[in-house]
C-alpha cells in the first residue's frame, strides 16, 4: 500500500515538474539586447590567437571602456575584443545582452561607430551636385530624397504587411518614376513621353521576370538575409515576390537614364528638323539609343558582378565542383536572371519611350518638307547603318 502511495506520489510530482517546465518554455522571454555607443579608454592586452579548428591567426584584444549611452551611461567595464581592431580614444557601438533568466549580462563589440563619416561622404555628394549641377542638381537630390521616402514608408511597409511584392514594387517604382521625373526635369512633353515609356517598360519587365523566376525554378532564398527575414516574418513573406521586387527596383536607376536619354534626342532631333517624316525621326534616335544600350549593359552587368565578388572567389577556390554546377546554383542562378531581366528591360526601353516620344512630341508643321531632303535624310541612314 506504502509502495503504491509512493509511486502515485512520484508521477503527480512528475506531471505537476513537466506541466511547470512546459508553462515556463511557452513563457520563455528573449533575451534583451541593447545597442550603446561606447570609447575605448585603455588597451589593457593584444595578442595573436588562432582561429578555433583552423590556423589562421587573428588580433584579440582586453579593452577597458566607458559606455556614452543607455540604461548604463558612464558605466567602465573590460572587454574582450575578437572582431576587430581598436585604438584608444575610438568609438564603437557595444553591444549588451541580458539574460532574462538570471540576469547575467553579456558586453561584446559589435560595429565600429561610422556614421560621421558616412555623413561626410553624403554632404560631399551633396557639394558636388550643388556646385556643378546647379538648379537641376537640386531638383535631383529633392528626387532621389523622394525615392527613398517611397520605398521606406510605402514599399517596405507594403510588403511586411502581406501585399504582393511585385505588385507593390510596379506600383512604388510607377511612383518614384513619375515623382522624380517631373520634380527634376518639369511638367512637359519630352518628360511625359519619359515617364511613359518607364512605366511601359517597368509593367512589362515585371510580367517577364515573374515568368523568369518561375521558368528558372527560383525559390528566392539565395542569400541569408531572405532566410533570417523569412523566420523573423514567420513565413508572412511573399519570397519569390520579393526576388522580383528587389529585380524591379534595381532596375529603376538605369531604366531612368535610357529613357530621359531617348526622349530628349526625339526632342532635340524635331528641333533641328521639324520637317523630318516620323519613321525617320524614330530611325535616328534608335541610332543614338543603340549606342547607350551597348554601354549600359555592360555597367548592369559588371555592377552586379562587382556586388558578388566575394562570393565568385568563394567558389572560385572549390576544386570540387565545374563551373557548370557553380552556376546551377541558386545563388548565382538569380543573379545571372537579374542582370538578363534587368538588360533586357534596358533594350526594350530604348524602342518603347522613343516610340512614345515620337508620337507626343512630334507636331505637324503648315510648311511640307521638300521631298529631296527626306530622300537625302533616308540615304544618310542607310549609309551609316551600312558601315556599323
Amino acid at each position: 500500500m506504502k509502495k503504491g502511495l509512493f509511486i502515485s506520489f512520484l508521477l503527480i510530482t512528475s506531471v505537476l515538474s513537466f506541466s511547470g517546465v512546459a508553462h515556463a518554455q511557452a513563457e520563455l522571454v528573449p533575451d534583451k539586447v541593447e545597442l550603446v555607443k561606447a570609447q575605448v579608454l585603455e588597451i589593457i592586452k593584444e595578442e595573436m590567437k588562432a582561429v578555433p579548428g583552423t590556423d589562421i591567426q587573428h588580433s584579440n584584444q582586453t579593452i577597458r571602456v566607458k559606455i556614452l549611452e543607455g540604461s548604463e551611461k558612464d558605466k567602465e567595464l573590460t572587454v574582450d575584443n575578437d572582431y576587430l581592431n581598436l585604438k584608444v580614444g575610438e568609438v564603437f557601438y557595444l553591444r549588451h545582452q541580458s539574460n532574462s533568466l538570471d540576469g547575467t549580462d553579456y558586453h561584446s563589440v559589435d560595429e565600429p561607430y561610422r556614421l560621421p563619416q558616412v555623413f561626410f561622404l553624403v554632404g560631399l555628394f551633396a557639394v558636388a551636385v550643388l556646385i556643378f549641377g546647379g538648379i537641376q542638381g537640386v531638383r535631383g537630390i529633392v528626387s532621389l530624397a523622394g525615392s527613398f521616402l517611397l520605398i521606406m514608408y510605402v514599399l517596405l511597409p507594403g510588403i511586411l504587411h502581406g501585399y504582393s511584392p511585385l505588385l507593390v514594387t510596379i506600383g512604388v517604382s510607377s511612383l518614384i518614376i513619375v515623382v522624380g521625373s517631373y520634380i527634376t526635369h518639369g511638367f512637359n512633353k519630352t518628360t511625359s513621353s519619359a515617364v511613359l515609356g518607364m512605366v511601359a517598360t517597368v509593367s512589362f519587365t515585371g510580367l517577364l521576370a515573374y515568368w523568369s523566376v518561375y521558368f528558372t525554378r527560383l525559390s528566392g532564398f539565395g542569400s541569408e538575409e531572405v532566410v533570417y527575414l523569412n523566420l523573423n516574418a514567420r513565413g508572412d513573406i511573399d519570397v519569390i515576390g520579393l526576388l522580383l521586387g528587389g529585380i524591379m527596383i534595381g532596375l529603376l536607376g538605369v531604366l531612368y537614364d535610357v529613357a530621359i536619354g531617348q526622349a530628349i534626342s526625339v526632342e532635340e532631333l524635331l528641333r533641328i528638323a521639324p520637317h523630318v517624316p516620323k519613321t525617320t525621326i524614330y530611325q535616328r534616335a534608335i541610332r543614338i539609343g543603340r549606342e547607350h544600350i551597348g554601354a549600359l549593359v555592360n555597367t548592369l552587368a559588371i555592377a552586379y558582378v562587382g556586388a558578388s565578388l566575394p562570393l565568385l572567389l568563394l567558389f572560385s577556390q572549390s576544386s570540387t565542383e565545374s563551373i557548370w554546377v557553380t552556376m546551377n546554383r541558386e545563388i548565382f542562378s538569380t543573379e545571372i536572371v537579374r542582370t538578363m531581366i534587368g538588360s533586357i528591360g534596358l533594350v526594350l526601353a530604348v524602342p518603347i519611350t522613343t516610340m512614345v516620344s515620337v508620337w507626343l512630341l512630334t507636331r505637324k508643321t503648315k510648311k511640307l518638307a521638300d521631298k529631296s531632303v527626306v530622300e537625302k535624310e533616308k540615304e544618310a541612314l542607310e549609309h551609316f547603318e551600312h558601315h556599323h
